[in-house]
């Protein structure tokens, strides 16, 4: 079975998807699509286009994160398709172990810096706020 390349996926869906969020005076339309790190709709961090995606989501208990790799082997096996690690170890040490995870299995070295983002980004929404404490006379 053929597939078509990622190229000729992205131009048919580039304009018109369900995941296309578009807000009037903003040039790049934002998605909401599974596996982008950025919500930004191009090419480079799109999750449907390519074999082998990446997405960092929220853990189930809301401690930690979860990494959703795609295997670029199993790209017509849905089933078998996504990969799943969960990360609370920490924060500096669940992004040191996701650095490791990326660049150790050289996987897409162009979405490392995007991942650590967003899930410095899901950490410290995690984090509980800090009250302060008033001064009583």
């Amino acid at each position: 079975m053929a597939t078509t390349s990622p190229h000729l996926n992205w131009l048919i869906i580039r304009n018109n998807n369900a995941y296309l969020l578009k807000k009037r005076d903003v040039k790049k339309p934002f998605s909401t699509e599974p596996n982008n790190l950025t919500n930004v709709s191009c090419y480079r961090y799109s999750g449907l286009v390519h074999k082998k995606t990446l997405g960092i989501v929220p853990a189930a208990d809301k401690k930690g994160f979860t990494v959703v790799m795609k295997k670029g082997k199993y790209a017509q096996r849905p089933a078998k398709n996504t990969v799943k690690v969960t990360m609370k170890a920490g924060p500096r040490r669940s992004l040191k172990k996701l650095r490791n995870l990326l660049i150790g299995n050289k996987y897409r070295k162009d979405l490392t810096q995007a991942a650590l983002r967003r899930a410095s980004a899901v950490l410290r929404s995690q984090k509980l706020p800090q009250v302060k404490k008033t001064k009583s006379a």
